[in-house]
């Protein structure tokens, strides 16, 4: 027998990760939207008149973050500009063919897009890095340089915040990865939903609280565009293994998540102030 919506007795069609609630289609959109907007208040990550930039890769989580982004500034009147910034790291196969999906989320979302590339801020891509260095620590040099690319179209786009599509599972590898890596540094600022507060230009995290599977399900259910592949140069990085660790910690991985999530800062953890937003 078809279990009923726990919030309007409709046809569940979805169990939320997260909760465990069975929810029809528009209460579970209704719910993630509020909670995504919950932390945007709670947090007050943004003020009226502010222009954001939203780092765009056209992956699930950017493209659900700037369709909700979107959706919540003309809802509840935020007052934002709101401004699509995308990094072409120069992976053939890959990035070229993501950044045809954040042109069509373009035109689907009608905000403005800025592409910055690493050829025409560094010179070289990652396609030549690669070749001469080698399938080792890729995504170590690419971490670094995207971030600084973000920052550096952002700076040109004169914007006054990055927003991006981090989520909890994300937070979690983060403190993991921190863990095994002995960075007590870092440790202290990965939990944080806004970064480079002390800099010109904050990152904050609206999909913080939010599981990855209910970005994924919000994705299928809205049929929202986004592209799926992963990169080539991605399968043994290291924020794989924090994944797979995660994963077999518990047989609720969505309760694992929480608990790694939850890490606060521990008298341990009072040195340090770099970003690991990213790994």
């Amino acid at each position: 027998m078809p279990a009923n919506c726990s919030l309007c007795d409709g046809r569940a069609v979805l169990k939320r990760p997260k909760t465990g609630d069975t929810l029809c289609r528009e209460c579970f959109y209704y719910a993630f939207e509020e909670e995504v907007h919950k932390t945007i208040l709670d947090a007050n990550l943004f003020t009226s008149g502010e222009s954001v930039a939203i780092g765009a890769s056209g992956g699930k989580d950017s493209t659900v973050l700037a369709y909700v982004m979107k959706l919540l500034n003309d809802r509840y009147n935020y007052g934002l500009k709101l401004v699509l910034l995308s990094v072409d790291e120069g992976i053939t196969g890959y990035r070229d063919d993501s950044l045809e999906t954040v042109k069509r989320n373009q035109n689907q979302y009608d905000l403005p897009l800025k592409i910055v590339s690493y050829e025409e801020l560094y010179g070289w891509t990652m396609d030549a890095i690669v070749k001469q260095i080698g399938l080792k620590n890729n995504c170590t040099f690419c971490g670094v340089f995207r971030r600084q690319a973000l920052d550096r179209g952002a700076m040109l786009l004169k914007v006054d915040k990055i927003v991006t599509g981090h989520n909890a599972d994300d937070v979690a590898e983060t403190v993991i990865m921190n863990v095994l890596r002995g960075d007590i540094g870092r440790l202290r600022r990965c939990t944080a939903i806004t970064t480079g507060t002390e800099g010109a230009l904050p990152r904050c995290k609206p999909f913080k609280y939010t599981y990855e599977k209910e970005i994924v399900m919000y994705a299928y259910f809205k049929k929202l565009d986004y592209f799926s592949t992963e990169c080539i140069y991605s399968p043994n990085a290291y924020r794989g293994f924090a994944r797979s660790f995660i994963k077999r910690s518990g047989k609720n991985s969505t309760q694992c998540n929480h608990r790694y999530h939850s890490f606060r800062r521990e008298p341990l953890c009072q040195k340090g102030s770099e970003d690991a937003s990213s790994g």
